[in-house]
């Protein structure tokens, strides 16, 4: 979608929203596949509310961007415009066990910067891609820990109301890979209650950590990391191994040879690549097991 020559372009300006248009999404996503809109970069957290509702009288549909690591776009001219916080440097404080962190800010580096303030809990997260946001959208967590367990206060623009809005931890859900925040809902600020640690110890752990990811992920390729949720009491990946699906493809979509449930960009793969790849294993699997998978990606379509 072009809005660069809409009436409402000028009044976005004036809210401090930086238009670029004809963003190609292949670039800003983490699988490397997308299409291209107009897309917005918004510096003022307070401006929200009127430039949602200047996009919402206008009609002009609108989707925001994270980091973009656990997406998957459609191809072709996009139908809506992207939102985007620009990343901050770094984006985090800390106030005794307290971090305040914005929502664009980069979740390894949050990690670190709390490490180097003796706080950890979070060490598992150190490798998951993306933004403080959008882990705590999925609830995001590694290796027995998960984001939710420590938050304690988040800043949003709600839909529902159509304003900024401070939930406390008990207004919210947290679940596995699941949280109660409406589709529509754009975090902007959380505040995490961390346990004291060692520097030390926190280095220690995430280099352990790291060393598990670089064995069993396929870093250094094009994904969108584990695709599906695994089922209760049972492993995703480990499934698609016994069925043999590693190296299985769909045009430039493939299983990982690495990690089964990492499905990569092989080259000049399309959403309809990944789209077919990832319904040709659910249904070997409900074939196999009976067992029905929930994406874990998030598809935006056409």
């Amino acid at each position: 979608m072009r809005i660069s020559h809409l009436p409402v372009a000028a009044s976005l300006r004036e809210l401090g929203a930086e238009i670029q248009p004809q963003s190609s999404l292949a670039e800003l996503t983490s699988l490397g596949i997308g299409g291209t809109t107009d897309r917005l970069l918004i510096r003022r957290y307070e401006n929200f509310p009127d430039i949602i509702r200047l996009l919402d009288d206008g009609g002009v549909p609108h989707r925001l961007l994270g980091g973009g690591t656990n997406l998957l776009v459609a191809d072709g001219e996009l139908p809506w415009v992207v939102l985007q916080l620009p990343p901050p440097h770094p984006g985090v404080s800390v106030e005794g066990d307290l971090a305040f962190a914005d929502a664009a800010a980069d979740l390894g580096g949050m990690v670190t910067f709390c490490a180097r303030h003796d706080l950890g809990g979070m060490e598992g997260l150190i490798g998951v891609p993306g933004s403080v946001g959008g882990a705590l959208r999925m609830n995001a967590g590694a290796y027995g820990m998960q984001i939710g367990s420590y938050v304690r206060e988040v800043q949003l623009y709600r839909h529902a109301s159509r304003s900024l809005e401070t939930l406390r931890d008990d207004d919210i859900r947290f679940d596995y890979r699941h949280t109660s925040f409406a589709p529509e809902d754009i975090m902007l600020r959380v505040t995490l209650q961390l346990p004291a640690r060692p520097y030390r110890d926190i280095i220690a752990a995430i280099r352990v950590c790291n060393e598990k990811r670089r064995a069993s992920q396929p870093l250094n390729e094009k994904s969108a990391g584990c695709i599906f949720k695994n089922p209760p009491g049972a492993s995703a990946g480990r499934m698609f191994e016994e069925l043999g699906l590693k190296g299985f493809r769909v045009g430039g979509a493939m299983v990982s040879h690495r990690h089964a449930n990492f499905f990569v960009n092989a080259g000049g793969a399309t959403c309809a690549d990944m789209l077919a790849l990832i319904e040709a294993v659910r249904k070997r699997v409900f074939g196999a097991y009976g067992v029905h998978l929930d994406n874990e990606v998030i598809l935006w379509q056409n």
